[in-house]
């Protein structure tokens, strides 16, 4: 509730621009954290929302009733599960239904799990390349035949500063990031002439609900306290010794879907405070 009542307060500070209105999105993992964030920022430029994540609180169901109502945009929920194949054609196919057509996908749903490779749990790795690679797959195999169709599209995939670096005890993760920008290197190039772009944003640590639950992982892993893993480790990658914002995130998501950035496509875009400059 907190962090929706935070979302609200942006929204009253930050003048929607309407430079999306009439296109409409699919943002995954769109009920907390970064994506929640995105969604919020696609909708105060007037594209219609599909968001996804787990269950349908009544939290977001007055998020979304205030923003139709705010910026007179249609918004819709999928609990789509990000690993299943199924679920996420189903989401894809109730976004048809609700909103037409999808013209920008946001590839956001992700896991986190921080252990030593040699006890990672294999399911936790079967789980992380589901969920954080492949669903991006299929969704965006699923969305490009109508975008090539109308001439016009947007994919942004959420990757990390770790498709870019590595950090230890992260071995799911940081193989999975490193995909998705290959991912997204590879369809920027097969879609270059069809008027589709496709991008990944690497952010580096935002303070969300994943990164919240890395803190004490992260503590048992390195034998630290909590305050030292996020003055020492997490931070301490960041040469702004700051946390990126899930605002900062949606302006920049909102920018690549506009007709100025047409010309930018297979861009890997730190958002890191300077982490990958070192």
């Amino acid at each position: 509730m907190e962090q929706m009542m935070q979302v609200t307060e942006v929204m009253e500070r930050v003048k929607p621009n309407a430079s999306l209105r009439g296109k409409s999105a699919i943002v995954t993992g769109s009920t907390s954290g970064i994506g929640l964030g995105i969604a919020r920022a696609v909708a105060m430029a007037g594209a219609n929302v599909m968001f996804n994540g787990f269950g349908s609180s009544s939290d977001l169901d007055l998020l979304r009733q205030e923003l139709e109502t705010r910026y007179r945009i249609k918004t819709a929920f999928s609990g789509a599960d990000m690993s299943n194949e199924d679920d996420i054609a189903r989401m894809i196919e109730d976004s048809r239904t609700a909103f037409g057509q999808i013209d920008i996908l946001v590839n956001n749903a992700g896991i986190q799990h921080v252990e030593a490779i040699e006890t990672f749990p294999v399911s936790k790795w079967n789980a992380i390349i589901a969920i954080d690679l492949s669903a991006a797959f299929h969704t965006i195999r699923m969305v490009v035949p109508e975008m090539k169709k109308r001439g016009w599209g947007r994919i942004v995939n959420i990757a990390s500063a770790h498709a870019l670096v590595a950090s230890p005890f992260k071995c799911a993760y940081v193989a999975a990031k490193h995909g998705i920008l290959g991912l997204t290197k590879t369809v920027a190039l097969e879609v270059a002439e069809h008027g589709i772009t496709a991008n990944a944003i690497c952010p580096g640590y935002v303070l969300t609900p994943l990164v919240e639950k890395q803190i004490p992982e992260t503590a048992k892993a390195r034998m630290l306290t909590e305050d030292q893993v996020v003055h020492d480790v997490l931070l301490h990658a960041q040469p702004t010794r700051q946390f990126v914002t899930t605002e900062e995130l949606g302006e920049l998501t909102v920018f690549l879907c506009q007709d100025g950035a047409k010309s930018i496509t297979g861009a890997a875009l730190p958002v890191e405070g300077g982490w990958t400059a070192q």
